[in-house]
């Protein structure tokens, strides 16, 4: 979300930018890269009152659905405040980030349903400037909180006491200079939204309640694990993150080795994707929950998939399917799917 040509200074969120910075080795198409938002499940405080008797996840490239069966152990009505937090957006940091739509408030295209039937939803969005909420200034001037899509600002467009005021308050910062001399800015708010509903749990009785969105897929034309990248000590230190993050294997390796081959040209035109899920919020329900089960669909059985899967055991069968009983998630998911696409 840096300004655009010098002649027409703006900001927007472009669909791929650059991830990697690290080493020249490091294919010249890398800056085609867009990095994923850790999104995930329904929050809300604490209780006792309310368990989880089960949640089926299922994450794909496309969609994330979750199913939950949750009951209220007490003999008296339940009623929560539930909340579905997108993700912070830090608009300085906008450019590195993948969207998977344009509308600026659900940007996601969340929907819920409870029983069976679609729920409506309250999404709250606000801007911030550190702990300062400056949504307010944002709609007296008439500028979007989240500039995306068609509602990109081009800043030279601007009037000049507009301007000056977004700098003076810290929504502007300087971003260097343009060819031509002159001051170009980026955004230096953060945008936080949340979808929150009332949910009303009967007592002794169980609600089914199920949500779907498009997730922020992280994505590179190329991949740092190929036997031609990772062997370079430029990229060491990164090869190593994705080991600990991902939980790579010395066999997905020696894999990927098979199919890639060793030279330093991605010849087989192999890709990542890369998505993030906000699991440990699962663990705000009375008690563990009973039932868990995580199904990753990588939208083609020639993909390699890794991550971490900590407590969860794969079931039998060719589907990458894991399940747990009495299960108290303690991490997130950062899941990595390399292939053709």
């Amino acid at each position: 979300m840096v300004n655009g040509s010098p002649a027409q200074p703006s900001f927007r969120i472009p669909a791929l930018t650059l991830v990697f910075l690290v080493a020249t080795v490091w294919p010249a198409r890398a800056n085609d890269s867009a990095a994923e938002l850790s999104i995930g499940g329904l929050q809300f405080v604490r209780t006792n009152n309310v368990t989880m008797e089960s949640e089926n996840l299922r994450i794909a490239l496309d969609n994330v659905t979750v199913r939950y069966q949750f009951a209220n152990v007490t003999a008296k009505p339940i009623t929560l405040t539930v909340a579905f937090p997108l993700p912070d957006i830090d608009l300085s940091e906008a450019e590195n980030i993948a969207l998977p739509s344009n509308d600026p408030v659900n940007f996601v295209d969340f929907t819920t349903k409870v029983d069976g039937s679609p729920t409506p939803l309250t999404i709250d969005q606000r801007a911030m400037v550190g702990n300062k909420d400056v949504s307010a200034l944002l709609r007296e001037l008439k500028l979007p909180l989240l500039p995306i899509g068609g509602r990109e600002i081009r800043v030279a467009d601007l009037p000049e006491a507009t301007r000056t005021r977004l700098v003076n308050e810290g929504l502007l910062l300087p971003a260097g200079m343009s060819d031509n001399g002159g001051q170009q800015y980026a955004p230096g708010w953060v945008i936080k939204t949340s979808a929150v509903r009332q949910q009303v749990f009967p007592a002794a009785n169980t609600v089914t309640v199920e949500h779907q969105y498009r997730p922020s897929v992280g994505s590179s034309p190329d991949t740092i694990l190929r036997s031609g990248l990772r062997r370079s000590s430029a990229l060491s230190q990164e090869v190593q993150r994705y080991r600990k993050e991902y939980c790579v294997q010395d066999a997905f390796l020696a894999e990927l080795d098979k199919r890639a081959g060793s030279n330093q040209a991605n010849t087989k035109n192999l890709q990542e994707r890369r998505i993030s899920y906000v699991l440990k919020t699962g663990a705000n329900w009375a008690g563990p929950i009973r039932s868990f089960k995580l199904t990753i669909d990588p939208g083609g059985s020639d993909r390699l998939v890794s991550f971490c899967p900590g407590r969860l055991k794969a079931s039998t069968g060719s589907t990458l399917e894991y399940t747990s009983s009495d299960f108290k998630p303690d991490a997130d998911l950062k899941i990595l799917i390399i292939g053709t696409f």
